[in-house]
């Protein structure tokens, strides 16, 4: 690694999570692949940096990329970069803050600092089926850790005992699990969506299931103790319910509460939750598993009418989505 670079070295145990949009990237360079490419992380971040440690950007060498590592601020100067270790430079890690000389013109006028690594896709480098395992391993709902060595750009799934590694970490999807084809389930799910959210709306009431009311949406018919029992909530899913209805919600989470899901959310007053706690509580659910509803569902922003409280409830998850990871 070139001396004066100013990177902070993560700790071999620090794990940094993958961000979503990775997703992209990753189906880029599954679709590039045997294809000269280069890959860009964000390996250190600091003040208000655009863009969380771990994002990448995948650049071919037509010039072709995919994924962003500040918005925009510093991408072409990591397309040059890239280009270069393309043609057989060795890896870089490069620093970029307000402070340069050109923060204007290579630099991140928002005042944060990144330092960002770019390796070849090559086995010497980031091996590309390293992109396949994750992948893989996403698609089955398991989280995964690749580990790159910075004295050489090694990137590797076996863990490197070294304090100069930097350790991503790829969750499995976000996903959320909406019961109740309700008005603030539409727009809740236009969000999740937006967020880049696999969504799936639970209701076995048909007339409230359609994809008129929920365009681009999966719909689930089944009582949602079933439903849910099938989707096996991990924890990077959330699962709300907003029908109001005890016979649809009540089962639904006994059900949740019995996985690993990430967020457990239910619509109703405190003392509707108050009551909701002794049914439950009636049902078998112990005590600790039942202070894992939010409820009233969603960060208290004083909202009014069906997006209001959707954009709550889309926070409160994000939110511990983030706590999560």
């Amino acid at each position: 690694m070139r001396a004066g670079i100013g990177i902070r070295l993560v700790p071999f145990r620090e794990r940094l999570s993958a961000m979503a949009e990775n997703d992209t990237v990753i189906a880029a360079a599954r679709n590039w692949k045997g294809e000269p490419l280069a890959l860009a992380t964000v390996v250190s971040t600091w003040g208000s940096a655009p863009r969380p440690r771990g994002s990448h950007m995948l650049v071919h060498a037509d010039g072709r990329f995919e994924g962003s590592v500040s918005g925009g601020c510093v991408e072409s100067d990591i397309m040059e970069t890239a280009a270069q270790v393309i043609e057989g430079a060795p890896f870089q890690v490069k620093r970029y803050g307000v402070a340069d000389a050109a923060a204007w013109e290579v630099g991140l006028p928002c005042g944060g600092e990144i330092a960002v690594m770019v390796q070849p896709v090559s086995a010497e480098g980031f091996d590309p089926e390293l992109f396949d395992r994750i992948a893989e391993a996403r698609d089955h709902g398991r989280t995964l850790t690749v580990s790159t060595d910075l004295a050489s750009g090694h990137s590797d799934l076996r863990p490197l005992e070294t304090g100069e590694t930097f350790v991503n970490r790829y969750d499995p999807p976000r996903r959320l699990l909406i019961v109740g084809a309700v008005q603030i389930a539409q727009s809740l799910a236009g969000l999740a969506r937006t967020l880049g959210i696999e969504t799936v709306v639970i209701d076995p009431r048909a007339r409230f299931l359609t994809e008129e009311r929920f365009p681009g949406t999966v719909l689930d018919d089944r009582w949602p103790d079933e439903a849910i029992a099938a989707l096996r909530p991990d924890r990077s899913t959330a699962v709300v319910t907003l029908s109001h209805d005890t016979k649809i919600d009540d089962p639904a989470l006994i059900e949740a509460l019995k996985t690993d899901a990430g967020y457990v959310g239910a619509l109703g007053s405190r003392r509707s939750h108050a009551a909701r706690r002794e049914r439950l509580a009636g049902g078998g659910v112990q005590a600790h598993d039942l202070d894992r509803i939010d409820a009233p569902v969603g960060i208290d922003i004083g909202a009014i009418g069906p997006s209001e409280i959707a954009l709550s409830i889309a926070a409160a998850m994000v939110g511990a989505f983030r706590a999560e990871g």
